[in-house]
C-alpha cells in the first residue's frame, strides 16, 4: 500500500501581513537540528542565559496563556520593560508566536513569529517577524520598526550561538 505523505502549509508572514509594519529578522542559518533549535525557545526560564533582548520570560506556552517576559529597551538603554502577551500559535519545530490584542488601554496589536525550517537533520533556518496592526501600526513601526529590528537580529545571532554550542556539545 502507499504511503500518504501529509503537507503542511508553512505560516508565512510575508505573505499575510502588511509589509509596511511587518518588521523581520535576517534569517539565519543554524548548524544544528530543528528540534534543539526549538527547545532552546520553549525552555523561557533559560532565556536570561543566551537572550539579549528578552532577558527574562515565564508561560506554560499553552494556546491562549500570558507570555509574561522583561525585555532589553533599546530605545532606553539600561532599562528593561515589561511586556505580556499571549500565545497563538504552537508548532513544535516549526513556529512559535505570540500576540497582543487590540484594546482601549493599549491599542497598538501586533503578532510575533518565530520560524523554523529544517534544512536537513543538522541544520535549519530561524526567522522572527513583528507584525504591527490596526490604526497606529504604521506609527509603531516608525517608532519602533528599526529598534526591533536590530533586538531580533542580536537575538537570531544569539540563539545560533546557542544552538550551535548546545549541538557540539559546548
Amino acid at each position: 500500500m502507499p504511503s500518504e505523505s501529509v503537507t503542511v502549509e508553512r505560516h508565512d508572514p510575508f505573505a499575510v501581513y502588511d509589509p509596511e509594519t511587518l518588521v523581520a529578522s535576517d534569517p539565519i542559518e543554524i548548524d544544528a537540528p530543528a528540534m534543539l533549535v526549538w527547545e532552546i525557545l520553549t525552555d523561557l526560564p533559560r532565556y536570561g542565559e543566551w537572550n539579549p533582548f528578552c532577558v527574562w520570560a515565564q508561560s506554560t506556552l499553552e494556546m491562549g496563556a500570558a507570555v509574561e517576559m522583561r525585555l532589553v529597551d533599546y530605545a532606553n538603554p539600561g532599562a528593561l520593560a515589561p511586556n505580556c502577551e499571549y500565545v497563538c500559535a504552537f508548532e513544535p519545530g516549526r513556529l512559535l508566536s505570540w500576540e497582543l490584542l487590540d484594546n482601549e488601554v493599549w491599542p497598538y496589536p501586533a503578532r510575533r513569529d518565530q520560524m523554523i525550517e529544517e534544512l536537513g537533520p543538522e541544520k535549519c533556518r530561524y526567522q522572527s517577524t513583528d507584525a504591527f496592526f490596526g490604526p497606529n501600526g504604521i506609527h509603531v513601526m516608525r517608532f519602533c520598526g528599526p529598534w526591533v529590528t536590530r533586538a531580533f537580529n542580536d537575538t537570531a545571532k544569539a540563539l545560533k550561538a546557542r544552538a550551535e554550542a548546545m549541538h557540539k556539545g559546548a
